[in-house]
């Protein structure tokens, strides 16, 4: 089963080397691996995406939870959650492909960011399966090359919890 790991680690020299070591040394594939800052500048967001049964992310998530740099492990698969992928592909662009290449384009709401005689360069973001499909719809047109970002991801928040909380009256102290 596919699992999607986020981890808030301290900014610091090493720490995603010890957390890639970690999977490596014990023989657990990364099938996706994304990082970058967060708000604070202290600490940085992984997102980590890899398969197994639950005996395995247990294993995974009790070794993560040990490495000193990691503040806090989230296997967001057990939650409700959002996640995003940006692939950028380059594709020929002969004279009778243009219409279809701008249709596929319109109906994913993709872009394009870059223009050559024989190419387009476009920039696709959403859910794997939506990227996915984009790719496949791009292939017969000639997908020249392709790069894609890995996911990232973040838990929702509960709907109700924030309801609540913009509905709770103002508790004010008298003085008396």
């Amino acid at each position: 089963m596919e699992h999607i790991i986020s981890l808030l680690v301290e900014n610091k020299f090493g720490v995603l080397s010890r957390v890639a070591g970690l999977f490596s040394a014990r023989g657990f594939n990364i099938e996706s691996l994304s990082v970058g800052p967060t708000t604070d500048p202290t600490m940085s967001a992984i997102t980590i995406v890899t398969t197994g049964d639950d005996r395995i992310l247990e294993q995974i998530n009790k070794q993560l939870n040990k490495l000193i740099d990691v503040i806090k492990v989230v296997d967001l698969t057990e939650h409700a959650y959002v996640e995003r992928e940006t692939a950028l592909v380059k594709i020929h662009t002969r004279a009778e492909d243009r219409a279809e290449v701008f249709r596929v384009i319109e109906v994913f709401r993709a872009k394009i960011v870059d223009s050559t005689p024989g190419t387009y360069t476009v920039e696709i973001t959403g859910d794997r399966e939506k990227v996915e499909a984009f790719i496949n719809q791009l292939r017969p047109l000639g997908v020249k090359e392709l790069v894609r970002s890995g996911r990232i991801a973040i838990m929702r928040e509960e709907v109700k919890n924030v309801v609540d909380q913009r509905r709770r009256p103002q508790m004010v102290e008298s003085k008396s």
